[in-house]
């Protein structure tokens, strides 16, 4: 198959964490071809949906892992998958991406379905599953928050559409800080912000788990460094194995059926204890460190999936 993956600078990736190398190394292995191209190199031109890409052979070299043909302007229907890998922010241009990705169905595949992605954003996904989160609330009034931080004590404040950690702070009840950042965050943004009851359980790690066409492959914990509310590995966190518990199956189980259905092959959620708090379908990470950790070839698993549904 041709296979092109809309992606940050595949030049800059680190090898031995990238999930989005790691997936065009195993169309790589499996005779695919694979070509790259960023974002801002994807066009609609008179009906077409059109990009500058280059033709890409990957190696697991470090400092040499790529090497990149010359650009191409090639028309996105001729290839058989897309895959929508670029890092959010979940901002106006990510989103404009996916209404010219959805214009590709249903001649060519792209994953996941960007549809679904612009209306399943990470920390929206969740709210159809109250049972299975921590109290949460969005909102952009102060008075809200405050409310809500005076029924459960101390929370988390983070910014919708943020990734990586990014912005994320823990608020006791006696901190004096929520006005104050309330007033940061709405200074340069016109979104709302999530707060979730803080989990003492984040101490043990946020755990996040790898689904693939809606089923559970396994699962890697992120530890936070010391003095750290964060676990993501961006900010410092430590990734260690884990098993799946009981409820991690139940959460899965509630959540998989909907995400296969909506085209979500490859998911990354986050669970804190026995909470669901985010469902990522953007970008998602952690299969190279799951396949360290349990010796299984997941970027094969998702590779398959595809293949299935491309027929």
């Amino acid at each position: 198959m041709k296979i092109a993956f809309q992606m940050d600078p595949i030049e800059s990736v680190d090898i031995d964490a990238d999930t989005t190398y790691r997936l065009a190394e195993e169309a790589q292995a499996r005779g695919h071809e694979i070509y790259y191209y960023p974002p801002d190199h994807l066009a609609y031109e008179e009906g077409r949906i059109t990009a500058r890409l280059r033709k890409m052979e990957l190696r697991r070299v470090k400092g040499d892992h790529v090497t990149l043909g010359d650009w191409e302007h090639a028309d996105l229907a001729d290839f058989d998958v897309v895959w929508l890998r670029q890092d959010p922010p979940f901002d106006m241009h990510y989103i404009t991406t996916t209404h010219l990705l959805d214009r590709l169905a249903p001649g060519t595949l792209v994953v996941n379905d960007p549809f679904w992605v612009r209306n399943y954003p990470e920390k929206l996904l969740v709210l159809d599953f109250p049972d299975l989160t921590p109290p949460t609330a969005i909102a952009r009034d102060l008075a809200t928050l405050r409310a809500f931080r005076e029924r459960h004590g101390d929370m988390i404040v983070k910014p919708l559409y943020g990734n990586g950690g990014a912005g994320v702070f823990r608020l006791g009840v006696g901190d004096g800080n929520l006005s104050s950042l309330y007033e940061m965050f709405t200074g340069f943004s016109r979104e709302p912000l999530i707060v979730q009851k803080y989990l003492p359980a984040v101490s043990k790690g946020d755990k996040r788990i790898i689904l693939v066409d809606g089923e559970a492959v396994g699962a890697i914990n992120r530890v936070p460094a010391k003095g750290e509310v964060r676990s993501n590995m961006h900010v410092g966190g430590r990734p260690e194995k884990v098993d799946l518990t009981p409820r991690d199956h139940e959460i899965c189980e509630a959540i998989g059926p909907l995400l296969k259905e909506k085209g979500q092959v490859l998911v990354g959620i986050d669970v804190i204890g026995d909470y669901l708090t985010e469902i990522n379908v953007t970008s998602p990470t952690g299969i190279q460190e799951l396949e360290r950790f349990d010796g299984i070839n997941v970027a094969a698993r998702i590779w398959e999936a595809v293949e299935a549904r491309t027929g």
